[in-house]
């Protein structure tokens, strides 16, 4: 099914090609003057110098073609050449009940693609804080978003697990518990199965170790040499290694599955250590890796270059691997067992150049062909209203666990205002609806961009908000219930032309859902599904408060109007699926 403004860009662009002018001319977009038009095409602004006449003669050749169109209502060829085009009610209400009736609401599906989302990105050992909200959910809506277009999408955490706080940790372990079997390397016997520590022990543990790193060098060099004990295989390191992975990793699953996301890999830097060696060989066989002082890189900067693009360091001068080697074998491995079309990797946007140097790294080493696409999602960091990095009241980084917990209080407290709701549905709508405040407060704003976190804005149930979105959404399901006990049936009804203007400002609202998912994808911006929702919410709104819905005397009309309603109720739960929350029954 193609878009509207495809099938609106087809009609006119024929009418230019009849008048004897470029087809391609005749692309249609939604005005940007709503109070002159609802559609417009500058196509002849474009053909003036290339056919030597005014752009208004060539619009109006064009329009004189378009005149009496059953698509279009009005249109018109204005000064100085641009084509004002308002579509024709019976048009718009043929094409959205299309829609409704599509598996897909008229999304036309591209070629499936096996692609890869490489989001979240924590340390083991650390506790998940604010910081890692962003690509969590940021990553989850993209993944969400292409597998609405047909991909088959592989979600990985790609954890921090390898390298020197490994070392630290253990190192604080032993000094705290030097009697453990794990650092006993005569000790032959079964290590216990549970673990010597809590998750909330690792959380005190690292940042002590990482301190006492800092400021006493033998205590450095032990955590150093725990490192290279964990990384060459000694038993007891290894299995004290699992137990820190084990509790890391439950605990992380816990948060995660609060803010609704789940990944398909739980892989670390770890899963990919096997192939390094022979990775690093390869590289320097081929000549594409040489040392410089005595570390191992590759050269990557282009002819093109207008800033300076350092070397990828492969291996340490010490001989000790980094974050590259093991981006670098990761991608080698991703290639190997997924055979991907594409490697999406959602991180800091301060790491741009970091990828760059990667991704060209991969491809001058043929770890990766032309035929991959490799991308960086650099997000911009969530601010207080200081305009600095978000902390919390005493100054320290806020634990994302506290985060969510805050705002799903501050939501209890507003729902509880409800008096007929009892306690433990009170807990859970708020649970529900404090979610999508704080998931959409982030994903409306463009990935790239800083903003600051206004819980009190997020948890308004008016603007711009999950909140709002999903008051609206209730709203419908308290018509279509009303309806029911009325002895309506839903699942009969169609929707109809439209009789009014925000009737129709409903249905053009629905059907930009095609476009908005096609750039929503190609551009990787869960933001362009917020704006369409709530573009969406305001239409929806503005049609109830001006509609008599359920006293309509017309039952057919009457009818027309649940299928309408029925129908944004249904788009507006696809979208915020995608978005990563879900609506309640009341709020």
């Amino acid at each position: 099914m193609k878009s509207i403004l495809e099938t609106l860009s087809e009609i006119t662009g024929k009418a230019f090609e009849e008048a004897g002018y470029k087809k391609e001319a005749g692309r249609v977009s939604v005005s940007n003057r709503p109070d002159l038009c609802e559609y417009q095409c500058n196509g002849a602004m474009a053909l003036a110098k290339e056919y030597k006449c005014a752009p208004k003669q060539i619009a109006d050749a064009v329009v004189k073609l378009l005149e009496g169109k059953p698509e279009f209502e009005s249109v018109e060829a204005v000064m100085p050449g641009f084509i004002n085009i308002n579509i024709s009610s019976a048009f718009l209400a043929e094409y959205v009940l299309a829609m409704s009736e599509d598996e897909k609401f008229g999304v036309n599906m591209p070629e499936s693609k096996t692609i890869i989302v490489d989001y979240g990105g924590p340390n083991v050992a650390k506790a998940l804080h604010v910081g890692h909200l962003r690509p969590a959910i940021i990553g989850e809506s993209i993944k969400r978003i292409l597998r609405y277009m047909g991909h088959n999408v592989i979600g990985d955490v790609h954890m921090g697990d390898w390298g020197k706080p490994m070392g630290l940790v253990m190192t604080e372990i032993q000094c705290r518990q030097p009697d453990l079997p794990y650092f006993d390397e005569s000790y032959t016997g079964e290590y216990p199965k549970e673990p010597p520590f809590t998750v909330r022990d690792l959380e005190e543990i690292y940042p002590t170790a990482s301190a006492k790193s800092k400021e006493d060098p033998d205590y450095n060099a032990r955590a150093l040499e725990a490192t290279l004990k964990l990384q060459s295989g000694v038993r007891g390191y290894r299995a004290l290694w699992d137990h820190i992975i084990n509790v890391s990793v439950n605990d992380m699953k816990h948060i995660y599955e609060r803010l609704h996301v789940d990944f398909d890999l739980w892989n670390g830097e770890s899963t990919v250590q096997y192939l390094i060696p022979d990775m690093v060989k390869e590289m320097k066989e081929s000549g594409v890796a040489y040392e410089s002082d005595g570390a191992l890189v590759i050269d990557v900067k282009e002819d093109t270059d207008t800033k300076e693009i350092p070397p990828c360091i492969v291996v340490k001068s010490d001989g000790a691997s980094l974050y590259n080697t093991t981006d670098l074998a990761t991608i080698k491995e991703r290639v190997a067992k997924y055979d991907p079309a594409q490697i999406i990797y959602i991180t800091d946007k301060r790491q741009d150049l970091y990828f760059e140097q990667v991704f060209r790294a991969a491809r001058k080493a043929g770890l990766v062909s032309d035929k991959v696409t490799l991308s960086h999602i650099g997000f911009g960091t969530m601010n207080g209203k200081d305009g600095k990095p978000f902390k919390t009241r005493d100054g320290g980084v806020m634990r994302l666990e506290s985060l969510i917990t805050d705002i799903q209080n501050e939501m209890y407290v507003k729902i509880k205002e409800n008096k007929e709701m009892d306690d433990a549905e009170a807990r859970q709508t708020a649970d529900l609806v404090g979610l999508s405040a704080l998931l959409y407060g982030d994903l409306s704003n463009q990935a790239v961009k800083d903003y600051v976190f206004d819980m009190e804005r997020f948890i308004s149930f008016e603007g711009n908000t999950g909140p709002y979105i999903l008051y609206t959404i209730v709203r419908i399901k308290s018509i279509i219930a009303k309806y029911a006990a009325q002895g309506g049936d839903v699942s009969s009804l169609k929707i109809g032309t439209p009789v009014n203007a925000s009737e129709k400002d409903l249905m053009k609202a629905l059907s930009s859902f095609a476009q908005t998912m096609e750039s929503a994808a190609s551009e990787l911006a869960p933001h362009r599904i917020c704006a369409y929702i709530y573009d969406l919410a305001n239409a929806l709104n503005s049609f109830y408060h001006e509609t008599k819905i359920l006293s309509e005397e017309d039952e057919t009309k009457k009818g027309e109007y649940i299928a309408l309603i029925d129908f944004t109720r249904k788009m507006l739960e696809t979208c915020i699926d995608m978005l990563g929350f879900s609506a309640p029954d009341r709020m």
